[in-house]
């Protein structure tokens, strides 16, 4: 998606944002609804108050940042591309995934959902090991490709 559209998107939703060098940053103070987008402009930045919704995105360029008050929604999206970093203040809902490139990295507060790739939450996982943060955990498997097709 170019910048032009995406931008002309939030301005119609009436998201603030705003635009440094290549990055858009959406600092909205609220939950962010873009739940009809497929896709979105590389280097997107959410920084807003609440959580970000993007159920029906198919694909997510690299660069894209979350680094949002509450959670992360992308029920649809079935591949992490390298790149994409979860910063956010609660869960990551990624229900259809299926493949994680390494690169992303999850440092969210909260529950990391993998349905698809796992039948549920990472936290709830049996293959955990006492003593050792799930996040850390994950980070390391998919540092070492192990969700990559």
């Amino acid at each position: 998606m170019a910048q032009e559209e995406f931008i002309s998107i939030l301005d119609k939703k009436g998201y603030s944002y705003k635009i440094e060098g290549d990055k858009i940053i959406v600092t909205h103070k609220g939950s962010v609804w873009l739940n009809s987008l497929t896709s979105i402009h590389p280097g997107v930045v959410f920084r807003n108050e609440g959580s970000v919704h993007l159920d029906a995105l198919t694909s997510i360029p690299p660069g894209v940042e979350f680094r949002n008050g509450g959670g992360v929604g992308l029920g649809a999206l079935t591949s992490l591309p390298p790149g994409v970093a979860f910063n956010n203040g609660g869960a990551v809902g990624l229900g259809a995934l299926t493949s994680i490139s390494p690169g992303v990295e999850f440092r969210n507060k909260g529950q990391v959902w993998l349905d698809a790739l796992i039948g549920g939450g990472f936290d709830d996982w049996k293959g955990n090991i006492e003593g050792i943060d799930s996040k850390r955990l994950l980070n390391l498997m998919i540092k070492q490709g192990l969700f990559e097709r």
